[in-house]
């Protein structure tokens, strides 16, 4: 069987990719690892900015429907010292430039906007073999194959299809985050809901930090920072919740309770998620037949949230080189990978800037000292 275009990956970037060849009247399919759609949680919240994912989500005419889902107030934000002390407030802008969503109801608004075919769930890409002039034959561990005219990785950090085109291989950026949940954080965690405000709680120094997130539930989830080697973070026994949490809490002796308690006080099982990146002016050769987007291709911290952001232009910038190159695939990936490069390149770097200005030897306060220079005017 050949598929004209397979695309691996139903994340945000390949879903808005099919979603604007749709809109074409172009057919791609799906090809995701996960058994459904709600296989796994999708994550926290996202800030959809104006200059890169409000255009891809106008490019796949879904922007109405990201305006439905948009979490007013949100995108306020908060900078702590350890001891609960306000230094910096960000008021909400009222969802102008940055407006916060949950992923996964971003994620939704995609997938309802495909046509039910469009995605082939449980399929996990274990192969991906050149056959000459530009296809390629997908292989998979349920044990089905097929053939496709074009191949599009946006698979993730560790993508199968990266091989293809890339020996490089995403390196540990030196830091770590512990994710924690908690619930009726209003009712139940009332000092920890208080610190974190009513959008995004920043609470660095250096070397380490608490990152936290209120939901428009109520449910707070934080990310708890360490600039630790991965072994440190093996050796954290997280099948042992209640012990590896106060190991991890005992890192912040001395903050205060309520910050405290966004580690210790989890209403589900702790989450390693190590940070990796790719280089930051990662590239590759043109191949035929073949491209990535997202963290497929260039994959970076969170530290300027523009990963789901990237992901969907990506998408969307792929899929109009494609409308807007009929019948040449690879004038259509030249067209996109001559603007990819640059894009991501000057992206990555502010990321990977930031990193370091999080949890330099000066934090707080050149954090305090960047977002000053964001502030809304009153």
């Amino acid at each position: 069987m050949n598929t004209p275009i397979a695309i691996i990956g139903a994340g945000l970037g390949g879903l808005t990719l099919a979603r604007v060849l749709h809109i074409h009247g172009i057919a791609a399919t799906i090809y995701e690892a996960e058994t459904s759609a709600n296989a796994r949680a999708q994550g926290g919240l996202l800030d959809i900015h104006e200059y890169n994912g409000q255009l891809a989500l106008k490019a796949a005419d879904l922007y109405n429907q990201l305006l439905g889902i948009i979490i007013e107030g949100a995108d306020a934000k908060r900078i702590c010292d350890q001891h609960g002390n306000v230094l910096l407030e960000w008021p909400s802008t009222d969802n102008g430039g940055r407006p916060e969503v949950e992923r996964g109801e971003l994620r939704r608004i995609l997938l309802e906007s495909l046509p039910a075919d469009t995605i082939r769930w449980g399929h996990k890409l274990t192969a991906a073999t050149p056959l000459g002039g530009g296809r390629h034959l997908l292989s998979f561990a349920n044990g089905s194959t097929m053939t496709t005219d074009l191949l599009v990785g946006a698979d993730g950090a560790w993508s199968r299809v990266r091989p293809l085109l890339s020996e490089v291989k995403p390196a540990y950026a030196g830091i770590s985050f512990i994710e924690t949940v908690l619930f009726q954080s209003n009712s139940r965690h009332t000092a920890s809901a208080e610190v974190v405000g009513d959008g995004t709680l920043m609470a660095v120094v250096p070397n380490k930090g608490i990152l936290a997130h209120r939901h428009a539930s109520g449910t707070l989830q934080t990310y708890v920072a360490l600039n630790r080697p991965e072994d440190w973070f093996a050796r954290l026994d997280l099948s042992d919740p209640v012990t590896a949490m106060a190991l991890l809490a005992d890192e912040f002796d001395g903050w205060a309770p309520e910050l405290i308690a966004l580690i210790t006080n989890g209403d589900t099982d702790p989450v390693l998620r190590p940070i990796h990146a790719l280089p930051v002016k990662h590239k590759w050769d043109r191949v035929h037949g073949v491209t990535l987007l997202g963290d497929a291709a260039h994959l970076m911290s969170p530290f300027a949230g523009e990963g789901a952001n990237l992901a969907m232009y990506d998408g969307a910038l792929l899929g109009e080189a494609i409308v807007a190159n009929p019948g040449s695939i690879e004038a259509a990936l030249i067209a996109y990978e001559k603007e990819l490069f640059p894009r991501s390149a000057e992206t990555a770097a502010e990321t990977d800037g930031n990193l370091r200005l999080f949890f330099n030897e000066t934090a707080p306060q050149g954090l305090i000292d960047l977002f000053t220079q964001y502030l809304p005017e009153k």
